[in-house]
């Protein structure tokens, strides 16, 4: 199966999933699942916006960092910019945060509610350049589907 054709069966099912749950929580630890499952990324999850910082929500993998701060790493970055960042090389990005020394590409997609990012969805990868566009245009619709949610 093609990477895209592993997304067009995750949208699916994220949709089938958000249809069935009305917790915006049970359906991120369910969607954080099946996006982990599918591709065997070294972490995948959310955080949540409070206040002034992006707060752990449900993921998979190992340890991650609890909070992070409003324009910080490529999460933080992700939420002031209100766009998806695409980081080939975590090494590279500027004040890039290391919840894991193992992680070295990471995409970061913001969740939005009423036109206002509320979550990121945030995934890490042990190997080099993993994400790409066809990763970012999925995980946009994916993020739609939790933003319908929140």
């Amino acid at each position: 199966m093609s990477k895209e054709e592993k997304y067009q069966n995750l949208v699916a099912q994220a949709k089938a999933l958000s249809d069935a749950e009305s917790d915006s929580i049970a359906v991120m630890a369910n969607v954080a699942a099946i996006v982990h499952e599918t591709f065997r990324f070294w972490w995948t999850g959310f955080y949540r916006v409070e206040e002034e910082e992006l707060v752990l929500g449900p993921f998979q993998g190992p340890l991650a960092c609890t909070r992070i701060p409003f324009g910080r790493g490529v999460c933080g970055t992700a939420w002031k910019e209100e766009q998806t960042i695409i980081v080939g090389d975590v090494e590279k990005f500027p004040g890039h945060i290391a919840c894991s020394s193992l992680s070295r590409s990471e995409i970061v997609v913001p969740i939005f509610k009423h036109d206002e990012v509320k979550a990121v969805l945030d995934i890490d990868s042990e190997k080099l350049n993993t994400f790409d566009e066809t990763d970012k245009k999925f995980l946009e619709e994916i993020a739609q589907i939790i933003g319908s949610k929140l």
